[in-house]
């Protein structure tokens, strides 16, 4: 298993991720800015952002105002898939990173598969940021397994993770075993199911024995998962701070079992390929 669900670290080739981070999708301006600024004094040590987001300037700023130390922060941003072809993915992350205010990122991934260049292209840029310095680790977003081994064979350096979405609601088992097997970070975007667990009941009965919500019991089912991390987007302080105080308690595996059982994941026969049981 290449999680520690204790400390909250993914090791994935080489990378140690931490397993819980501020995602901040449909954040900008003052409001991301505050955001990252809370969720850094409070601990976390993790910021998501993309191209797409029209957001790396606010975290930028964030990161440069807090008192944390820039090495003690896990980075990542994506290159919009507009810009997949070589000469755009070596000046979109220049700007990337003009925007954040950083000489490297901790980890570049491809937002989605793209069209506008062959994806052997586009890794090699990627590597190129690497070989430069620019570019700590690579990896890839929304892709599925096929896509996701073609891109491990098409990089001539590790890809460190696959950003996807993967909820109570919406599981990604077949994906989940692959990167299990091959020592990826799956990072789970929109672990929250934008706002549909909150109010989940089951999910709150699971975690009344421990004091604790609907959401913190399915971050906890997604971080205490191998090879999991999880990005919730988060604007308050009170949600920030909730959503990261999920490391003082574990699910049992029938708990692991029952949330998995309210989406459409097959829990009983992953639980046995991972290992959980």
């Amino acid at each position: 298993m290449n999680t520690d669900s204790t400390t909250g670290t993914v090791i994935a080739q080489g990378a140690e991720v931490p397993a819980l981070g501020l995602g901040t999708a449909r954040m900008t301006g003052r409001d991301c800015r505050r955001a990252v600024e809370t969720a850094l004094a409070l601990g976390y040590r993790h910021v998501d952002t993309a191209q797409m987001y029209d957001n790396e300037a606010a975290v930028g700023r964030a990161l440069a105002e807090s008192e944390v130390d820039r090495e003690d922060v896990f980075v990542v941003t994506k290159v919009h898939p507009d810009n997949a072809a070589r000469e755009d993915v070596h000046e979109s992350t220049r700007e990337s990173l003009e925007r954040l205010g950083l000489s490297t990122v901790d980890c570049l991934l491809l937002h989605a598969p793209s069209d506008r260049a062959p994806l052997a292209e586009t890794l090699a840029a990627m590597n190129d940021l690497q070989d430069e310095g620019a570019v700590d680790h690579v990896g890839v977003s929304n892709f599925s397994v096929d896509e996701l081994e073609d891109a491990r064979e098409l990089s001539e350096t590790p890809i460190v993770a696959n950003q996807v979405k993967y909820h109570p609601y919406h599981h990604q088992d077949d994906l989940l075993e692959y990167c299990v097997e091959r020592d990826v970070c799956l990072t789970a975007y929109s672990p929250l199911a934008e706002g549909t667990v909150p109010g989940d009941d089951r999910l709150a009965e699971i975690g009344e024995s421990y004091d604790k919500s609907a959401s913190q019991v399915a971050l906890r089912w997604l971080v205490q998962q191998p090879n999991v991390a999880a990005i919730p987007k988060a604007s308050s302080r009170e949600h920030i701070e909730a959503n990261a105080d999920i490391f003082d308690f574990e699910l049992s595996n029938e708990e692991l079992a029952a949330v998995a059982d309210i989406g459409d994941g097959l829990w009983d026969q992953v639980a046995v390929t991972l290992g959980l049981r």
